[in-house]
């Protein structure tokens, strides 16, 4: 069975970190139960330093899960365990934050030799971060890395497709997450029709980077910058257009929320209770973090 849409959200322009411009496709109250297990999508892109380069200093994430998707540009990570890399075009990290790691983010420009030999602005920063909610007997697990240096890609007679977690027409994305969330990602360079398998009851989306697509049958055109949710009723959609698009599939959660900033519980009190790790200084629970 095919599914049809449920709902076009447009996203809005606000700023974050140290004065990072950025586009929030969804993210808040207003969209956690449509979007459930996803909390949180973010595109930063611009080519003026100025709108980026302060970056994401110093924060907490406890509960959740980031992932970092780059289009162009850099940016370079750390974390208060001595941990540090950079992310370059067409790579990942996927974070679990667990019980409490403290990083920072920071955007730069690619510079002399990183700079692709293609027609690019050097100075161009583009990426995606998503946030996914972690059941409620995970919240406070050991927190995990793991950097995607690349990515498996094929072309299609509708386009390409990359998959960085879940599975499509047998390519299977290099990030496997132990979760009740059961992610998929997948990024779709389409010109043409294609139909994706989903699996029945999942929260499935699409964000449309660029261009625009039918994302159901007879449905109207939807471009760039908005985010398609579709029924939760049918294991497939068709999609037909010239769009660069990202699809997002998971279980649902069904736990309540409970959100302050970067941190993510179930109740209240967890929130109140990590607040008080953060003053006392007992924020972080684990003094390692794996690496997958």
């Amino acid at each position: 069975m095919i599914r049809g849409i449920d709902g076009v959200i447009k996203g809005r322009n606000t700023m974050d970190g140290a004065g990072v411009k950025l586009y929030r496709v969804f993210g808040g109250p207003d969209t956690v139960d449509l979007t459930d297990p996803f909390l949180l999508l973010d595109f930063f892109g611009s080519n003026k330093v100025e709108e980026y380069i302060n970056g994401f200093p110093w924060h907490p994430h406890r509960g959740i899960e980031t992932v970092t998707l780059l289009f162009e540009g850099k940016v370079e990570h750390q974390d208060s365990l001595g941990n540090k890399g950079t992310i370059y075009p067409g790579q990942v990290q996927w974070m679990t934050a667990g019980s409490g790691i403290f990083h920072q983010e920071m955007p730069k420009p690619l510079e002399g030799t990183e700079i692709p030999k293609y027609d690019q602005d050097p100075f161009l920063v583009r990426g995606l971060q998503l946030w996914i909610n972690l059941p409620s007997y995970k919240k406070m697990t050991q927190p995990v890395y793991r950097d995607v240096k690349s990515i498996p890609k094929e072309k299609f007679d509708f386009g390409e497709v990359s998959v960085l977690a879940g599975e499509f027409a047998g390519i299977e994305g290099p990030v496997k997450v132990k979760s009740d969330v059961d992610p998929a990602y997948i990024h779709v360079k389409l010109n043409g029709d294609m139909k994706l398998k989903v699996k029945e009851g999942y929260t499935v989306l699409a964000y449309v980077v660029d261009g625009s697509a039918k994302f159901a049958p007879n449905s109207p055109e939807i471009g760039k910058g908005n985010l398609v949710i579709f029924t939760r009723e049918g294991d497939e959609v068709k999609i037909s257009g010239n769009a660069s698009f990202i699809v997002l599939s998971g279980r649902p959660l069904n736990e309540p929320v409970a959100w302050y900033g970067p941190i993510v519980m179930n109740t209240e009190d967890q929130i109140i209770e990590a607040f008080e790790d953060l003053r006392k200084g007992t924020f972080i629970k684990h003094r390692e973090v794996v690496f997958e």
